[in-house]
């Protein structure tokens, strides 16, 4: 179940936990930054960054470095939605040809259309997760400024059926699951009938904090975010030291080896994968030193210090 695999990466095993890790076991690379919603937990709505496709030929070439380097899990997007990447079904199935034996996909759902999600499966796609952060039509038109509730949940009733088709055609079984943000207990409790709906065409349902993503959202409408990117519901780790520092890529659109899953202003870059290698990013200068203040607990004047400056 995704619950455990999401558990390994937050846990930082003893062999991680050092200024010079292994390669990481997952990576995530952004096909896009772009994204069709704005959410107000979210920061890409913010514009802090371009937004543009990666370049092909550099996918392809991190995508068979990293593979190389040792990487087993590979997730086809990173902070935009990669549903806007046209050729994502192809660049699955370039991932599955070069032998990741798990490859992941998270999508808030708006255009995972029937016909896309089946190519995306047939191509070898191992996971996919909706982002499920809303209990009706008018909370979802005022989080993310688009209407899109009811076509989030044909969706997800449909790639039921498109993975059942294809496992009955292929033999190949997609997970697919859903999340939700509890970003307070009265959410919790309005959301109850959404997730109940959608439940049944998912193979696990899990609850996330809400995240202040490096500070950037920390307070959005109120609200109260937890310190860190402190895991999942049920499975809650200490901020520091972070999971992010030590046991999983962040690949950017432009070719980055972010240290951070919420960097959407450049301030984690750890080095130019244009000019450099993945695994040379990996145990950049750079990377050494945020990683040597999490183990010591104090991130004070470092990249990490606005993320864990509010609990």
């Amino acid at each position: 179940m995704i619950v455990n695999r999401i558990d390994n990466i937050t846990a930082i095993p003893d062999t991680y936990r050092d200024v010079l890790p292994p390669c990481p076991k997952s990576v995530k690379i952004e096909l896009t930054a772009r994204c069709d919603f704005k959410c107000f937990f979210c920061a890409t709505g913010n514009k802090l960054r371009e937004t543009a496709d990666m370049d092909e030929d550099l996918l392809y070439r991190l995508i068979a470095e990293m593979r190389e380097a040792g990487v087993e899990e590979l997730g086809m997007f990173y902070l935009g939605e990669s549903f806007l990447f046209k050729r994502l079904p192809e660049a699955i199935a370039h991932a599955r040809d070069l032998g990741y034996p798990y490859i992941f996909l998270t999508t808030n759902g708006r255009l995972a259309r029937p016909e896309r999600v089946r190519a995306c499966m047939e191509a070898g796609l191992d996971s996919l997760k909706f982002s499920f952060n809303w209990a009706d039509t008018d909370q979802c038109r005022e989080i993310t400024q688009v209407d899109a509730f009811d076509t989030v949940v044909a969706n997800i009733k449909a790639a039921r059926e498109m993975r059942d088709e294809v496992e009955a055609a292929t033999g190949h079984r997609c997970g697919l699951y859903a999340s939700s943000i509890r970003y307070d207990d009265a959410q919790h409790e309005r959301m109850v009938a959404a997730v109940e709906t959608i439940e049944p065409h998912v193979d696990q349902h899990y609850w996330l904090p809400l995240y202040g993503q490096a500070g950037l959202t920390a307070g959005a409408r109120g609200t109260h975010p937890v310190a860190g990117n402190i895991g999942r519901i049920g499975a809650l780790r200490e901020p520091l030291p972070c999971w992010a520092v030590f046991t999983e890529g962040h690949v950017t659109f432009d070719g980055h080896l972010s240290a951070c899953c919420f960097d959407h202003d450049g301030r984690f870059k750890m080095g130019d994968l244009t000019q450099m290698s993945f695994m040379d990013a990996w145990h950049s200068q750079s990377f050494q030193d945020l990683r040597e203040a999490n183990l010591a607990k104090d991130v004070t004047g470092t990249p990490c210090e606005a993320c864990i400056a509010y609990s």
